[in-house]
């Protein structure tokens, strides 16, 4: 009887990530996360697996029963040519209809936006995590601040403890 094949380290499921929105989670306070696909042309698929991704000022809208991602850069492809892309184009969101409603709902109370936390690409397809989030106040930046130093200086201390 033959043994299973063992999957490889680099499976196509990995999870690679590509961005990270490290400025969303900062000023905004996540309520919930979703996981979301992206209708890319060819030239911004390659330019995803490059790295050549900013989503610092990227947000999700929702019009007409669909959800875009808007403001998300994609640097133009080094080889493209004349199909190249626009960089800071509105992206298609692909998610379920119960996913778009509920995300509509949260978009419709006041002071919750809906911002892209990471790209990432899982099983060769690229993926968007969003997450609906009510934008901090300056007091509450502050205390994340204080928390994350008092945690370092606590690793520290048992860095230097052992």
């Amino acid at each position: 009887m033959a043994k299973p094949k063992k999957r490889a380290a680099n499976s196509n499921n990995d999870g690679r990530t590509i961005a990270l929105n490290r400025r969303a989670l900062f000023n905004y306070e996540i309520l919930e996360k979703f996981e979301s696909g992206l209708v890319l042309t060819g030239t911004e698929i390659k330019s995803i697996r490059a790295g050549k991704v900013d989503l610092r000022d990227a947000y999700a809208r929702p019009e007409s029963g669909e959800l875009w991602l808007v403001n998300a850069h994609i640097a133009l492809y080094d080889s493209g040519s004349i199909y190249n892309h626009d960089p800071r184009r509105p992206r298609k969101l692909l998610l379920h209809r119960n996913q778009i409603t509920e995300i509509q709902s949260f978009v419709s109370q006041k002071g919750l936006t809906v911002v892209a936390l990471s790209l990432y690409i899982r099983n060769r397809v690229a993926k968007v995590q969003l997450g609906v989030g009510r934008g901090k106040r300056q007091y509450d930046k502050r205390r994340s601040i204080m928390n994350r130093e008092m945690d370092m200086a606590a690793r520290r201390a048992m860095r230097s403890y052992e």
